[in-house]
C-alpha cells in the first residue's frame, strides 16, 4: 500500500490556489495520486487528482453523499436548516433516486429546447442595456443576471420576487471567515424566501416547475415539506451559481486567447464543442462534493479509512495529460467529452443540458453583439472569488468597443 502524503494547509487553502488552482493541483498530481491534505474547515481530508480515480470516485457507490457517514467530528460544513439541507447533494439511494426522478422531466433535451428562444431574448435584452457602454463588468451585467431569468422562468419565481441571489450564494459560497455572521443572514434570508414562495404557489398554483412539486408533495405524498424545500433551493442555487461561473470562465477564456475566438467566430459549428472544452478547461465547481467511505477504499493503492471526508479534484482530473493531451492549452477543436465538469454517474448534474445551452447562447449573443469585445484589464489581473467550492470571477471588466 502507498504511503499518502502530508501537506500543511498552503496546500489546500491559499491565495494562489484560489487564483490558479490548475498549478496547485497538478504539482499534487505529479507527486502522488491521492494526498491527506487539510481543508479550510481545519480538518483532514483525502484529495483525488488523477483522472481516472477522479471519474471511478464519482461512481463508487461505497463513497457516499450522506453526511451521517462521516465519522462523528471529521466533518465540519456548513449547517443548514432541515429544510435546505434536504436536497440532492446531501442524499444516497434510495432517496436520491426517488427525488431526481420527480425533476428530472422538467431537464430533458425536449423541455430544455423549448427554452433556446426565452433565454436568446433575455440575452439580447441584457445586452441591449449595454450597447451605449464603452466599459463594463460583464460578470455583473450579463453572466450573473442571465441564469436568475432563465431558472426563476423555469421555476415559476415571478418578476417581481426576482431578487439578486448573488450576494447570498456568495455568502454560502465563498463564506467571509471574518464575517460569518453573512453567511447565516444568508441562510435565514434563503429560507424565508422559498417558505414564502412555496406557500404563494400553493395559494396560486401555475405551470411551472415548482407547482408541479408542490402537486407531488401535496396530493401524492411523496416528498417530505422538507425535501420539497430543499429541493427548491438547490435547483434555484445550483442553476444560478454554476452557470453563472460557466458563462463568466468561458469569455474570460475566450478573450485570453484570441486565436480560439477567431476560430469559433469564423466557424460557428464550433459551438458546441468549444462549450465542452470551455467547461474542461476552467469549470466552475474545482472540487466535487464531498463524500464519506462506507466502509474502507483503497484509491490508486492507498487506503482511505470509512468515514473520512474524500475531495476529487475535478481541476485536478481536467489538466490531467495522460487524458487530455496539452491540457493547459484551450483548444475549441479538442474532443473534450468525458469532461467531469457537470458529474458523471447518478450525481451528474440535472441541469446540464440547461447549463450548456445557456452557455452556447450566451456567448453567440454577446459575440454577435460586440465582435470587438476584449478584456479591459491584462487577463492575470483577474481577481478570483475566494472559494474552494466554486471557481468564478469577482469581476470581468470588458471594452465592447475599440477606443
Amino acid at each position: 500500500m502507498s504511503k499518502s502524503t502530508n501537506h500543511s494547509p498552503a496546500d489546500v487553502d491559499s491565495d494562489r490556489l484560489f487564483q490558479d488552482p490548475y498549478a496547485v493541483y497538478g504539482r499534487l498530481r505529479e507527486e502522488g495520486p491521492v494526498h491527506q491534505v487539510i481543508g479550510t474547515d481545519g480538518l483532514p481530508a483525502w484529495l483525488v487528482t488523477r483522472y481516472e480515480d477522479v471519474r471511478q470516485a464519482l461512481t463508487d457507490p461505497r463513497l457516499s453523499l450522506d453526511k451521517r457517514n462521516a465519522t462523528p467530528g471529521g466533518y465540519r460544513g456548513m449547517a443548514l436548516p432541515p429544510a435546505l439541507d434536504a436536497n440532492l447533494l446531501n442524499m444516497d439511494p434510495p432517496d436520491h433516486t426517488r427525488i431526481r426522478r420527480m425533476v428530472s422531466k422538467a431537464f430533458t433535451p425536449r423541455h430544455i429546447e423549448r427554452l433556446r428562444l426565452p433565454v436568446r431574448r433575455a440575452a439580447d435584452h441584457l445586452l441591449d442595456a449595454l450597447s451605449e457602454q464603452e466599459q463594463v463588468d460583464l460578470i455583473s451585467a450579463y453572466a450573473a443576471p442571465l441564469p436568475i431569468v432563465v431558472i426563476c422562468d423555469l421555476l415559476g419565481v415571478p418578476s417581481s420576487q426576482r431578487l439578486d441571489f448573488r450576494a447570498w450564494t456568495d455568502a454560502l459560497v465563498a463564506p467571509d471567515p471574518a464575517r460569518p455572521e453573512r453567511a447565516r443572514d444568508a441562510v435565514r434570508q434563503l429560507l424565508l424566501f422559498f417558505t414564502q414562495l412555496i406557500a404563494d404557489k400553493r395559494a396560486r398554483p401555475a405551470d411551472d416547475l415548482l407547482s408541479a412539486l408542490i402537486a407531488v408533495r401535496d396530493q401524492e405524498d411523496r416528498l417530505s415539506e422538507d425535501e420539497l424545500t430543499s429541493l427548491a433551493f438547490l435547483v434555484l442555487v445550483a442553476g444560478y451559481e454554476n452557470t453563472v461561473h460557466l458563462i463568466g470562465n468561458a469569455v474570460a477564456a475566450l478573450l485570453a486567447a484570441p486565436d480560439q475566438l477567431g476560430e469559433l467566430r469564423a466557424d460557428p459549428g464550433l459551438l458546441d464543442r468549444a462549450v465542452e472544452e470551455l467547461a474542461r478547461y476552467d469549470g466552475p465547481v474545482p472540487l466535487a462534493i464531498r463524500r464519506f467511505p462506507t466502509e474502507d477504499v483503497v484509491i490508486s493503492g492507498v487506503t482511505v479509512p470509512a468515514g473520512e471526508t474524500v475531495l476529487l479534484s475535478l481541476a485536478a482530473a481536467h489538466r490531467d495529460p495522460s487524458r487530455f493531451p496539452e491540457p493547459d492549452r484551450l483548444d475549441l477543436a479538442r474532443d473534450a467529452t468525458g469532461h467531469l465538469a457537470l458529474g458523471h454517474g447518478i450525481h451528474y448534474c440535472l441541469g446540464a443540458p440547461l447549463a450548456r445551452m445557456e452557455t452556447g447562447i450566451a456567448l453567440t449573443a454577446l459575440f454577435d453583439r460586440f465582435p470587438d469585445l476584449s478584456l479591459a484589464v491584462p487577463a492575470q489581473d483577474l481577481r478570483r472569488r475566494p472559494s474552494m467550492r466554486s471557481r468564478g470571477l469577482m469581476a470581468l471588466p470588458v471594452r465592447t468597443k475599440h477606443l
